[in-house]
Formats: structure tokens, C-alpha cells, sequence
């Protein structure tokens, strides 16, 4: 049997972009979008917190920690006066590790726009081969069935992840490590919260991209064999029976 490779290569590219005005194809569209929102907006992000400290007797002083993707926080230290020497400072770090989540979400994202990207070429310029054999558009309900219950399973651990990274890198909770900030004459306040509305953004993203996969399970279910042949016994006891 010819494979499916071979039938690629040796059939002709014929670009036809009359597929996206047909749901199959356009929601795979937002899909290929959404998901590149999806892992942009949490790959590359860093961002940083701050904390005042004043000993007694002395200047207040502005520290900040600084974070960024995979969000392995513990190894981002930021350093703060031990309020006994002017010149001695204790390193402090983050608490938490949250790169499991995060790489792990971002994963997902790559893969779903590598597979919409593949699966665009394949409507747009073969759209006869993907019609052609049953197999085509039953590989392709697996394969979306599939991206759309991990969409969920990542969307999922990242919104808990990021909420686990708000609370580690918020200012009050920073103050609450700081040994010098136990002693009442010195004086500590919570500074400038991060930025985190590039992450909030991320996981909205996550789940509009589990709404699409998952909704656009239908559309290709209409496509396989499956759906066909229910529809086949209605349309006979609907036709004129032979007298």
C-alpha cells in the first residue's frame, strides 16, 4: 500500500483557500493562532518584584527579585541588608518550582501549532487526499481528540502553577522571609507587585484553545466513516422503497 508520505510527494499541490469558508478549516485556523498566543505569551517572560527596607538608623533601600520563565524559583536570589553592618547583605531566594507546569503548557502550545500548521497544508493544498480515504480524517479526530484533553490537563496545572507564582514572588510574601523585617525597628513594606498580565493572558488563551479543539472534534467526526454510515439507515428508510 502506498504510504501516506509517498502520496504527498507525488500528488500535485493544488493551493485552494475555498476550505477556510467551511468550519473544519477555519477553526483550525484559530486554532494554529490561539496556540501560538498561547505559548508566546508564557515563553520569555520575566519580571520582578520589590521590597523596601529600612533598618534603624539608616536609608531605606529598594531590593529587588527578578524571575522569569520556567519559573524555577529558587534559583533566583536577590540580596538584603542584615541590618547589623552597613556594608553585609544576606542573599535570599524565591521559593518554589514551577517549571513542570510551565514547560509542560508550552509544550502543548508548540505541538498544537506544529500539528495546525501540518494539517492547514494538508486542507489547503491536499484536500483531495484527506478526502480521498477514510483514514485521513480518523487520524485527525485522534490526533485533535487527543491535543484537546491535553489542552485541558495543561491549561489546568499552569492556572494552578501561576497562581503558586503569584503568591511565592508577591511583595508580602517576600517580606515575611526577610529576617530583618522581624525586628520592629527596622521597617519593611511591600513594593511594586509584578506584572502579570501577559500570564493571566496565557491561561485565558489555554482554555479558548480547549473550547476550539474540542468543539472542533465534531466538525472532523463528520468526516470519518463513522458519522456517515449513522446517517446512511435514515436516508434509506426516507427514499421510496421499491413496490
Amino acid at each position: 500500500m502506498e504510504s501516506v508520505a509517498q502520496k504527498v510527494l507525488t500528488s500535485g499541490f493544488n493551493l485552494d483557500f475555498g476550505p477556510l469558508k467551511e468550519p473544519l478549516a477555519f477553526i483550525r485556523l484559530l486554532e494554529w493562532v490561539f496556540s501560538i498566543f498561547a505559548f508566546a505569551t508564557t515563553g520569555g517572560y520575566s519580571g520582578t518584584s520589590s521590597v523596601t527596607v529600612q533598618c534603624f538608623g539608616m536609608e531605606i533601600q529598594e531590593i529587588h527579585a527578578n524571575f522569569n520563565y520556567p519559573f524555577r524559583l529558587m534559583q533566583h536570589p536577590y540580596n538584603v541588608p542584615d541590618c547589623k553592618d552597613n556594608k553585609t547583605t544576606i542573599a535570599y531566594f524565591l521559593t518554589g518550582d514551577h517549571t513542570s507546569s510551565a514547560q509542560f503548557y508550552v509544550c502543548i502550545g508548540v505541538l498544537a501549532f506544529l500539528y495546525s500548521t501540518a494539517t492547514l497544508v494538508l486542507y489547503l493544498g491536499y484536500q483531495h487526499l484527506y478526502r480521498e480515504s477514510n483514514r485521513g480524517p480518523i487520524v485527525d479526530l485522534l490526533v485533535t481528540a487527543a491535543l484537546a484533553f491535553l489542552w485541558l490537563v495543561s491549561s489546568s496545572a499552569w492556572a494552578k502553577g501561576l497562581t503558586d507564582v503569584k503568591w511565592a514572588t508577591s511583595p508580602s510574601t517576600i517580606v515575611t522571609f526577610i529576617t530583618a523585617c522581624k525586628d520592629a525597628k527596622n521597617q519593611c513594606n511591600a513594593g511594586a507587585l509584578p506584572h502579570m498580565g501577559r500570564l493571566n493572558a496565557s491561561v485565558i488563551f489555554g482554555f479558548l484553545n480547549l473550547i476550539l479543539w474540542g468543539g472542533n472534534c465534531w466538525f472532523i467526526y463528520k468526516e470519518t466513516p463513522f458519522h456517515k454510515s449513522t446517517n446512511q439507515p435514515a436516508e434509506v428508510e426516507g427514499g421510496v422503497r421499491p413496490s
